[in-house]
């Protein structure tokens, strides 16, 4: 079935076209707020979106989207109004997503309360659709490549089905084309004791200790026998484990930067995902990690077999477990800098 239709329309910029940071002056950097228009997967009618980006690099380059899990934002990289981006190590001038060749498009990831009343849950098909009408509002008409981590992969893929014009290529990282049932099962439970948090009035403790449980899941088991091997501290009148500091840490730094009513949306909205893989022709280069749990290889090679189109997976071995993404920049580098070619190609 074909895409539905997309409008535009425009808003002012939340900020002007400003030279990028690192002494590139010809890079820009360009944030703002465009306005889109389409119909939800769980709603019956045409929505007016909001849509938050970053659009930065080299002017006139062709454009690479760039989208993490669900915990990223649209500063994937170092910028004027920010010291770090996400990615950093990875989007930057002269890095593996050379700013120098390309421009780097990003979103913040979309929540039902962004859809309207109506529309109980967003989709990853609702991300790729925004993301879609955003390169029409502005001007690009087709993407060097969609670069897509987590859920961000799921997102590209989601775009790739729909919208295989607009797209040159697609890297997907530790993201495939349904999730695994067992993370799923994972994901629920998080759920339900944010839910649970919610009912009670322990908002903030619920949400830091399903991050808690979250960060077991996104990390590798050889990473912690090896971080967390000395033994228990008797702390408070109770043994206190090392790995527990750790997790705490982890729940306190999430409660300070994350709403609970995103994170049930967006969590959801993972456990919603299915793209058919036989709809997908655009040429793909799949990564996968050993240790992932969450996105196991098995998974990414039934996707690789199942894509319409050419595919390869690299394999890159790493004790991060799905966090491989985020952690393991040097091996990633070269891989990325394979699969867009520098964006030199689409000049």
């Amino acid at each position: 079935m074909p895409a539905e239709p997309l409008t535009v329309i425009s808003l002012p910029e939340t900020a002007a076209t400003v030279a990028a940071p690192r002494g590139a002056a010809d890079l820009t950097e360009q944030r703002g707020v465009r306005r889109v228009s389409f119909r939800p997967k769980y709603g019956s009618d045409t929505v007016d979106v909001d849509v938050r980006y970053l659009w930065c690099g080299a002017p006139h380059a062709p454009t690479v989207i760039v989208q993490g899990g669900i915990s990223a934002d649209r500063d994937v990289c170092t910028g004027r109004e920010r010291a770090a981006g996400w990615w950093q190590e990875l989007v930057g001038h002269g890095a593996a997503i050379d700013l120098a060749a390309c421009r780097v498009l990003s979103i913040d990831w979309l929540t039902p309360d962004d859809l309207g009343a109506n529309v109980a849950s967003v989709s990853s098909e609702d991300q790729a659709a925004a993301l879609a009408a955003l390169v029409d509002e502005l001007g690009i008409g087709r993407v060097h490549a969609f670069v897509g981590s987590s859920y961000g992969a799921m997102t590209g893929l989601a775009f790739a089905a729909a919208y295989p014009e607009k797209l040159r290529s697609l890297v997907l990282i530790a993201g495939a084309h349904r999730p695994h049932p067992l993370a799923t099962a994972q994901r629920s439970v998080q759920r339900g004791i944010v839910r649970l948090g919610l009912a009670s009035g322990h908002v903030d403790e619920a949400l830091g200790l399903a991050r808690q449980l979250a960060m077991t899941t996104y990390r590798g088991s050889e990473e912690f026998s090896r971080r967390f091997t000395a033994g228990p501290e008797l702390r408070d009148g109770r043994f206190h484990f090392p790995v527990e500091d750790y997790l705490e840490h982890a729940g306190r730094r999430f409660v300070e930067r994350f709403d609970p009513e995103r994170f049930l949306a967006l969590s959801e909205s993972i456990d919603l995902h299915d793209i058919s893989p036989e709809r997908v022709s655009t040429p793909t280069t799949l990564v996968g990690f050993p240790s992932d749990r969450l996105v196991p290889l098995a998974d990414l090679c039934e996707l690789q077999r199942r894509l319409a189109g050419t595919a390869s997976l690299e394999v890159v071995d790493s004790p991060y477990g799905h966090d491989a993404f985020l952690k393991e920049t040097v091996q990633l580098a070269p891989v990325l800098r394979h699969a867009l070619n520098d964006c030199r190609g689409d000049r």
